[in-house]
This record gives C-alpha cells, structure tokens and sequence, in this order.
C-alpha cells in the first residue's frame, strides 16, 4: 500500500508539473503571435511604400518592349489570419491598352504580356535582391521581331551581375548569349535520348539560322544569323 501511494503521489505531482508547463507554453505562443502580428505590420507597410515605384519601373520597362500604354496597379487587402507571406492578399492590376480597365494579370493578359510581366518583374527583384543564379524557361513565349531583340537585350543586361540561364526558341535571345548549348534528341538503343552540346560560334550561326527559316537554312538566313549574333 505504501508503494502504491508513492506512486500515486508522483503522479500527482508530475500532473501539476506538466500542467505549469502547458501554461508557459500557452503564454510563450502569445508572445510569439504578438510578434508576428507586429513583423507582419512592418512587411506591410513597407510594401505599401515600395508598391508604387515598383509598379512605376514595371510600366517603364514594359514600354521599352513595345507596350507603350501598359498600366499596373499594386493593391493589397488583409486576411483573415496571418499567412506564410504575412498579413495582406497581394492583388496585381493590369491593363495593355490604352482606356482598358485594370484588371487582374491572369485574366486579360496574353501569352507575349505574361512574357513580358515575367521578364520585367523578374529583372527588377534580382535587381534588389542577391540572386546568384536566374533560370528562365522559354521566357520569350508569344514574341519575336523587335520585341524578342530588346528582351534578349535585358537579359544580357542581366547576366552583368547575374549568371542567367534561358531556354528560348527565339533567334533573337539565343543570340545574345555568352555561351550558347544546344538540346536535342537521338535515337540510342531503339530509345530517344535527350542530348545537350556546347555549340561553337559557326554552330551557333548555323542553329540561329535555322531558328530563323528552316533546316537547311537559306544563305540569307545564315547571313542573318551570324549579323545577330556579331552585334551583340
């Protein structure tokens, strides 16, 4: 019987332990929302601050690749409860054309806009933030002619204080790269592999060549081609 109440005893006590520590806890996770809630405030407000001049650049940059009357619009709402990106709902307005109502990106801008939204909005927050490395995959989806040049253009403008990779079909972007590779794929085994090669620059000619016409590319093609990629 003895046994039997010290062990009664120790649970007890061991109760009353554990119930001092879930009251600490419960005041430690108070402390810690309180703090999220004035870290979120903070994030808040500097995006509020900083939403108009980045919209600004994104509208500069947007003329600069033929869309001369492009408008975008920041606009922030809070939520409910706090997320992983803070206390607001961050909603970005667009418009392509002149007198058109802003609207949400996904809802009215084409491929060749979402392009170009991609590209600028990418270019200006490596711009602000250290990123070594910038991978951008067929970036160039719905473009070509003047507007392929000035995008490839920023890219290379990037790659000055970046290493920029870009998977492109655009002759014009492909152009412009310090180091070009080629993927393609073969037959090996009665199975398609996918190869990828470092091209050398009268390869590089004759591939931008071909993005340009056809395989085998015309001699004017070919002139073209190696124009491009002298006049970086």
């Amino acid at each position: 019987m003895l046994a039997l109440q010290q062990q009664l005893q120790a649970q007890y006590h061991s109760f009353a332990d554990l119930s001092t520590e879930i009251t600490m806890l419960e005041i430690t996770i108070q402390q810690q929302e309180q703090q999220l809630l004035e870290l979120a405030k903070v994030l808040s407000e500097k995006r509020q601050v900083v939403a108009p001049q980045f919209a600004q650049q994104v509208e500069q940059m947007l003329h600069e690749l033929a869309m001369e009357h492009a408008k975008i619009k920041i606009e922030f709402s809070q939520v409910a409860e706090l997320l992983p990106s803070g206390a607001d709902h961050v909603s970005y307005l667009f418009a392509a054309n002149k007198g058109s109502r802003l609207l949400p990106i996904k809802d009215v801008a084409s491929g060749g806009e979402q392009s170009r939204l991609a590209l600028v909005t990418k270019s200006l927050v490596a711009s602000a933030i250290p990123l070594p490395t910038l991978v951008f995959d067929e970036i160039d989806t719905g473009i070509s002619g003047y507007v392929a040049q000035k995008m490839g253009d920023i890219l290379r403008n990037l790659s000055n204080g970046h290493q920029v990779v870009s998977i492109t079909h655009s002759p014009q972007v492909a152009s412009k790269a310090d180091t070009h590779y080629y993927v393609y794929k073969r037959l090996k085994n009665d199975r398609t592999v996918t190869q990828i090669k470092e091209l050398t620059l009268d390869e590089r000619v004759h591939v931008i060549a071909v993005m340009l016409s056809s395989d085998p590319p015309s001699e004017f093609a070919i002139q073209n081609a190696r124009e491009l990629v002298n006049g970086k």
